[in-house]
């Protein structure tokens, strides 16, 4: 038996056992004739101690020991004379009488400690040495405690987990494939699927009613901070349920989340906000809703007034930022560098400041009387003490993009995108179209299997970018953390919708004609959702990126360092696959 007991588990009420621990060498310290090493496993730390008086081989043997060395001691437990409070084996120690090394450890090139002297590149290229940190391995039993609660409440209302393949046929009209050479099939494909939706509709016309699967997916986009190569998804499916039904029983599975894994009580509705009003209001799909500082338009009350950046804008609008009147001018200045980088684009930003007396001084008053700047106050609702900032451009949701990413860097300075309060809604009612200039064609805004708003379906064929989809996200602090519709389930419906996409006959037949043929057999009305796993448990976390939520992920150029992959083939395997590299 190489323990008796985890590093984690003695208590004072174990004073005076003999047991026997196992783990790693977190730290030693001499002092005088004694040595003290922490002793660390996945459940904790525990002090061990080494009397040179009662032992000297002993105790050198201790002093000999580095850091990360695998050992086990055996000893008596002992209550501490200089407890510490802040572990939970603070108030013990082992008073060690038996020392076994188990393995060797080389000088990790980073400190095992919550704050690490390691950076992001050394730290991915030894993850299994990060994995030992506390806050990694704590995400990932956070990860863990999180699938097995939506395992719980799936599983009570229905639900049955179904696999689908992970081999799959290439469906170039999303994201790009991670494609895979069939051996047996030469100068054939597999495509690694980037969402098991086709599957999960068919099983909705096998009668299996109510699907889930915590399924891997793969996506070869550029990666970002909240996105990676493969991903997991929570992804469920219903039969017999219009969105009202779906969205129920999802917001109440992110309420039980909330409850069982963070101890938050939701009561409350989640709101549900079309997407005109969130890209109008804020910029955005995904809006932060923690915060105010929603976009007032100002065109008519800025315009005519001879500023011409004003008066020849398709958009002008603003938000207010209450209590910054504050900002200097470099402050107001590094503002609008910040909205002027090219990832933004804006051209510049004017400022207005609400003074004490409620008139109000801005970078624009020459062209301004001071009638026309307190109407543009009014028009905010702001207070002496407030600071307005304004965008304006030619491309209206060109430039509520813009202003959507002041709205919140400006929440930021300000501390008001606070990780320990959650503000949850559903973003509804997504246009179902979108005209896509470079391919000179309309693309769908989520997928091709989206059903538009019944009220909606007689303008497909004449103005199809007024159609709105039967689509909903959920978004939860400006995250988007799960998407999803309610399904075209008629055949000729969904025939008409590949012939909006481009689709030709023959191709839609290619590509999709399994599914349509199934719709003949008798498919129900059915819709879903899919959770990005990964986004959730970072949010939960409070973490800034999905990496540190995830055992072994890739670095932004897609590599996974510590593998060294993706790597070169052998010639005799490109031969067996009949593939031929063309050098660039």
């Amino acid at each position: 038996m190489y323990r008796t007991h985890t590093c984690g588990e003695l208590r004072i009420s174990d004073v005076n056992k003999q047991v026997t621990l196992a783990g790693w060498v977190q730290r030693s310290r001499k002092m005088g004739g004694m040595t003290f090493i922490d002793l660390r496993d996945r459940y904790g730390i525990t002090q061990l101690v080494f009397n040179e008086e009662v032992d000297a081989a002993l105790c050198e043997e201790a002093n000999r020991l580095g850091r990360e060395y695998v050992v086990q001691a055996v000893g008596v437990v002992n209550g501490r004379f200089n407890r510490n409070p802040n572990m939970p084996t603070g108030d013990v120690e082992i008073i060690v009488s038996g020392l076994k090394v188990l393995n060797v450890s080389a000088t990790p090139p980073f400190t095992i400690e919550d704050h690490t002297d390691g950076g992001d590149d050394i730290r991915m290229k030894y993850r299994y040495l990060d994995l030992r940190r506390n806050p990694v391995r704590a995400n990932l039993e956070l990860r863990h405690r999180m699938t097995i609660e939506v395992r719980s409440y799936l599983d009570g209302l229905g639900f049955l987990e179904v696999e689908t393949p992970v081999l799959v046929g290439s469906t170039p009209e999303g994201a790009r494939d991670f494609v895979v050479p069939s051996r047996m099939n030469p100068g054939q494909f597999y495509a690694l699927p980037q969402s098991p939706q086709t599957l999960k509709q068919l099983l909705m016309v096998s009668g299996f009613d109510r699907y889930f699967q915590i399924v891997k997916c793969f996506r070869d986009e550029d990666l970002r901070a909240d996105r990676q190569p493969e991903f997991t998804q929570i992804d469920c499916e219903m039969s017999f349920v219009e969105q009202e039904d779906v969205l129920n029983v999802f917001e109440g599975l992110s309420k039980h989340l909330f409850r069982s894994v963070l101890g938050i009580e939701l009561t409350e509705a989640f709101q549900r906000m079309p997407w005109c009003d969130a890209m109008k209001y804020y910029g955005s799909d995904k809006p932060d809703t923690r915060f105010g500082m929603k976009f007032v338009e100002l065109a008519d009350i800025m315009k005519g007034h001879g500023f011409s950046v004003f008066d020849d804008a398709a958009y002008v609008g603003g938000i207010c930022a209450e209590g910054a009147a504050v900002y200097t001018r470099k402050q107001l200045d590094a503002l609008t560098d910040f909205v002027k980088r090219p990832q933004i684009g804006a051209k510049g930003m004017v400022y207005a400041r609400v003074e004490a007396d409620g008139s109000v001084r801005s970078s624009v008053d020459k062209f301004y009387p001071q009638e026309a700047l307190q109407q543009m106050r009014d028009a905010f609702g702001a207070k002496p003490g407030d600071l307005i900032l304004i965008l304006s451009g030619d491309d209206v949701m060109k430039t509520r993009k813009q202003l959507g990413e002041l709205r919140l860097e400006m929440a930021a300075q300000l501390g008001l995108r606070d990780k320990g309060r959650f503000s949850c809604l559903w973003v509804v009612d997504f246009p179902l179209v979108e005209w896509d200039g470079e391919q000179g064609r309309f693309v769908a805004m989520h997928h091709p299997f989206t059903s538009p708003k019944p009220e909606d379906i007689h303008l497909l064929d004449t103005d199809p970018g007024a159609v709105r989809a039967n689509a909903y996200d959920m978004v939860i602090n400006g995250v988007e953390v799960g998407g999803g519709s309610i399904r075209i389930f008629d055949g000729a419906l969904q025939a008409r919708m590949f012939g909006l996409l481009g689709f030709t006959p023959e191709r839609a037949q290619e590509q999709f004609g399994f599914l349509m043929n199934a719709f003949g057999y008798g498919a129900p009305p059915h819709g879903g959702i899919a959770y990005g796993l990964d986004r959730f448990v970072s949010l939960f976390a409070g973490l800034d990126s999905i990496r540190d939520c995830i055992a072994f992920p890739k670095n932004n150029s897609g590599r996974d360092v510590m593998l060294d992959a993706p790597s070169a083939l052998e010639q005799s395997q490109l031969d067996e696959l009949n593939l031929f590299l063309k050098h660039r």
